[in-house]
């Protein structure tokens, strides 16, 4: 349970209880979706305090071992006086996830509060089966969406044309929506890596790169394609294959106990060697889960690229090449760590595609 495995880490850190402020790991901890909600962790029960719009639906949501709190005034006072009655000194917050007004106003001389970076990400890294599961039907249902999009593209769309049918979909096919806006780029907008999408029309003929997720069941998806409008001249090929190959090369290294900045070093040098290393211009992967982007981060180096890839860990591989003022190809595909070694959840090809 994910509850025993907080406790293991109050007792680690050597804290009494811990604060969750931010909508990711309330949703992970409790189940419970709010845009006004914290959690208290403690070793001896969990309590959800959130406000009346919300109370009646968390005290029939929340599980054995959990209490919902109502907020008649402020969240802050709620908490504190939820603290002060369980008689706890030294209790966590999430530093990296709160406004310095909101813990201005979590001051009390009656509290330590200690301030903890990611205070979840390894615990929220290892997705359990029925995790896997539910993401993998994620996964599914925005391939079917990508396929249909292919059969819907035409010239004269625009950008933005592409992606409203891609929320469109999500929706009908049962998701929440998007897991990030779609990014739709034509053309030599394909060479910016996080293009905005826009009212550009889609031509004759181009490359046009497709970036998309739904999120469904609470799990975001992520998911990239480069196609190309039209017959693709050389270049346009040559560089799809130097990405292709470095993505395949990426996924072969994905055993566990392998660090994963491997996988991003494996990538990069083959695109080094290729002759493109200064136009692959960001990580090779992230971690993917309740939210989009999570740990752990496949780089090459800096904090975490020594960490051992895990049973359970589901992120992307996603190398890129992106010539400025011409064209970008970028192939994701989301990756789950199954039986010890990495399992593509997307179904698509990665070949070349020329509609």
């Amino acid at each position: 349970m994910r509850e025993r495995k907080v406790i293991g880490l109050l007792e680690e850190k050597g804290l009494e209880g811990f604060l969750f402020s931010s909508q990711a790991n309330v949703l992970y901890l409790s189940g419970f979706r709010s845009s006004n909600a914290c959690v208290l962790a403690t070793k001896g029960g969990f309590y959800l305090f959130t406000d009346a719009r919300y109370y009646e639906r968390a005290k029939g949501t929340l599980r054995e071992g959990w209490q919902a709190v109502l907020v008649k005034s402020s969240m802050h006072r709620a908490i504190k006086q939820t603290i002060k009655k369980l008689g706890i000194k030294r209790v966590g917050y999430e530093e990296d996830r709160v406004s310095c007004a909101f813990r201005k106003s979590l001051r009390s001389r009656d509290i330590q509060w200690v301030g903890f970076g990611n205070f979840l990400g390894r615990l929220r890294a290892i997705k359990s089966p029925d995790e896997i599961k539910i993401m993998k039907e994620g996964v599914l249902k925005a391939d079917q969406i990508y396929r249909e999009l292919l059969e819907f593209v035409k010239p004269g769309m625009t950008e933005l044309d592409l992606r409203g049918f891609i929320v469109r979909r999500a929706f009908e096919m049962g998701a929440m929506g998007e897991s990030f806006p779609a990014i739709v780029a034509f053309a030599e907008g394909s060479a910016v890596p996080h293009w905005e999408t826009s009212q550009r029309r889609i031509e004759q003929k181009g490359p046009l790169l497709i970036d998309m997720g739904i999120l469904y069941k609470n799990y975001c998806t992520d998911f990239t394609r480069t196609i190309y409008l039209g017959k693709a001249d050389d270049e346009f090929k040559r560089v799809y294959q130097v990405v292709k190959d470095a993505h395949l090369f990426a996924l072969e290294k994905v055993k566990v106990g392998t660090p994963v900045g491997e996988i991003d070093r494996t990538a990069r040098e083959y695109i080094k060697k290729k002759g493109f290393g200064k136009y692959f211009t960001h990580s090779t992967g992230h971690g993917v889960g309740i939210e989009i982007h999570e740990h752990p981060r496949l780089y090459y180096k800096g904090k975490g690229s020594d960490d051992p890839i895990e049973e359970g860990m589901v992120f992307t591989i996603e190398p890129g090449i992106y010539l400025p003022g011409k064209f970008g190809v970028r192939l994701e595909n989301m990756v789950a760590v199954v039986k010890g070694v990495g399992e593509v959840l997307s179904e698509v090809s990665l070949d070349l595609i020329e509609l």
